[in-house]
């Protein structure tokens, strides 16, 4: 079982702090969470009972890349990634060059996972269409995985055309490219293109459905014998029993937040979680 963290509704400075504790405690991972902007004006509903976000506009959303630059910077072994980035509000080239450079930064420690996203007033500020993000980020993955080859590379599809070029640096390893999202479509894709899933956070049988869900995905498309990451948080009580429930029906990470609850610090937390969990 892996243990990643979060560094959603932190301090950015407080994030890379947090990045190098948690890699000396022997964590597995760091994810950042991705928005842009808030608008004022809101139009767009947030997919949950309310249709409003749980936080407030001056909430702080550093930029994904960047906080992974930083924290791939001060740390040795932890792995980076998302949940997650919405790569189709923005250019292809943008976020190949942008995963590929951390991917080289940090020694081959990127991951990215991406989702299609649900606030239409980002799209429209980056002048990316709305309406197809959905397909633009079912084409994007395999292009990408194209761009990052090294030497000349090219895409012709039909969202994106590529000419000859070269992106450099490139990954010298592949990236691992996660799917989010919990529609069928968003499930669909990362049991067909992607290297893993990452949800949210669910109380145990929702947890199950969906690790159930993309297993019986994965062998519709002839993919379960491939290694497949499953990453997501559970609303229960830590301890060693649910780990191990957890692990025995196929999720590979648990994302957590050891100093929730407690008033003994960032380091006194991680550290006293790694002693009894890791």
């Amino acid at each position: 079982m892996q243990f990643w963290s979060g560094t959603a509704f932190m301090n950015a400075a407080d994030a890379i702090a947090v990045a190098q504790i948690l890699d000396e405690a022997g964590f597995d991972g760091v994810i950042c969470a991705d928005h842009l902007i808030y608008p004022r004006e809101l139009a767009s509903p947030y997919p949950s009972p309310t249709g409003k976000p749980m936080w407030p506009p001056d909430t702080a959303w550093p930029d994904s890349w960047i906080l992974i630059g930083a924290m791939a910077a001060v740390t040795r072994r932890l792995r980076l990634s998302n949940a997650v980035y919405v790569a189709p509000a923005r250019p292809l080239l943008e976020v190949a060059k942008q995963v590929a450079t951390a991917s080289v930064i940090s020694g081959g420690r990127v991951a990215l996972a991406v989702g299609a996203g649900w606030m239409r007033e980002e799209f429209e500020l980056l002048g990316q269409d709305f309406g197809n993000r959905g397909k633009r980020l079912d084409e994007m993955i395999p292009a990408l995985r194209a761009l990052w080859q090294g030497g000349w590379v090219s895409w012709s599809g039909h969202y994106y055309q590529v000419p000859e070029l070269m992106l450099e640096p490139h990954p010298t390893a592949p990236v691992p490219i996660l799917g989010g999202g919990e529609s069928d479509a968003a499930l669909r894709r990362a049991a067909r293109l992607c290297d893993g899933w990452v949800g949210t956070a669910y109380g145990w049988d929702d947890a199950a459905r969906y690790v159930a869900t993309l297993h019986d995905l994965r062998r519709e498309y002839g993919r379960d014998s491939e290694p497949f990451e499953i990453m997501l948080a559970l609303l229960e009580p830590p301890s060693l029993d649910l780990y191990r429930r957890a692990e025995d029906i196929g999720i590979t990470a648990v994302m957590c937040a050891p100093w929730a609850g407690l008033d003994i610090g960032y380091r006194a937390a991680i550290e006293q979680f790694a002693e009894t969990y890791l």
